[in-house]
């Protein structure tokens, strides 16, 4: 496996793959990995006949500092980790290559990044959508594989590929989740014992809403039970619990059985904030 540290390597490489008609998949992440990402490696070895992975923790998507110096960083397992799911290469710039000088560009992704995650990280989407570009600029992938947890996101590259006319294809995995439920998250590490059990309310709650959906309870009456549960428990704070039309990623008043939707939900445990969603007849 190698270990690519500059663009300029790399470019060498991908002239070799379009030569040898050799198909390139690309995972992004900002490491700490786990076995969500490892779906991810798994879906580009069994599509792709070339597997990069890219490990560089984003500084422009993180609108909380705190946060930013606190996320959780494990380089030298993640690499033991993607060597033993036969990853093909590495990709590990630093901040200086990847941003030489502050990006004044601005990424206006409309609706998208006024709800929920946009509405709530102002300016997380533009610093997304940056790195994401730059990526794609930089590694030419064939197919891009992207997590189903963090949906919007999906939505917001799934926009970005659209309008910026990047010749990639994208795959989105369905979420990876624990045994009880938990969805799998580089935060999640984070979390004290305590903390990690009150955290399963996020998928226990999307689990009874969407039950209670589908036996035709009114979705209000559905959202205001969940949020009930989040007043009741101590220690967790709950951001928002949505239901959007999954295709358009637009809040829904209502639930229709017709459509592909899915419920969304952030919540602070304690001092971390986590996300999850889930499918209802997608």
């Amino acid at each position: 496996m190698q270990v690519i540290p500059r663009p300029a390597q790399w470019q060498a490489i991908r002239l070799q793959l379009i030569h040898s008609d050799q198909t390139l998949g690309l995972v992004p992440t900002m490491g700490a990995l786990h076995q969500g990402h490892l779906d991810l490696v798994s879906r580009s070895l069994e599509k792709c006949d070339y597997t990069l992975v890219s490990i560089f923790v984003n500084p422009t998507q993180f609108n909380n500092p705190e946060d930013f110096a606190k996320y959780p960083q494990s380089l030298e397992q993640d690499l033991k980790l993607l060597e033993k799911a036969g990853v093909d290469a590495v990709f590990l710039p630093t901040v200086e290559t990847m941003y030489p000088s502050k990006p004044r560009i601005k990424l206006d992704f409309g609706s998208l990044e006024q709800i929920l995650e946009g509405a709530s990280r102002p300016g997380h989407f533009n610093g997304v959508g940056i790195i994401v570009s730059k990526l794609f600029h930089m590694i030419q992938p064939d197919i891009a594989f992207f997590g189903q947890k963090d949906l919007q996101q999906v939505a917001i590259i799934q926009s970005l590929v659209r309008e910026l006319s990047f010749p990639v294809q994208l795959e989105i995995v369905p979420t990876r989740r624990e045994l009880d439920g938990l969805a799998m998250s580089s935060r999640n590490r984070r979390l004290s014992e305590s903390e990690r059990k009150q955290a399963l309310l996020l998928y226990e709650s999307l689990s009874d809403a969407k039950d209670l959906l589908i036996k035709g309870h009114a979705w209000e009456k559905v959202k205001k039970s969940a949020e009930t549960l989040f007043e009741k428990e101590e220690g967790v704070t709950l951001d928002y619990f949505a239901l959007v039309d999954q295709e358009k990623f637009e809040l829904l008043d209502a639930y229709d059985p017709a459509k592909k939707s899915s419920l969304c939900i952030a919540a602070f445990v304690g001092e971390i904030r986590l996300i999850d969603n889930l499918p209802i007849n997608a």
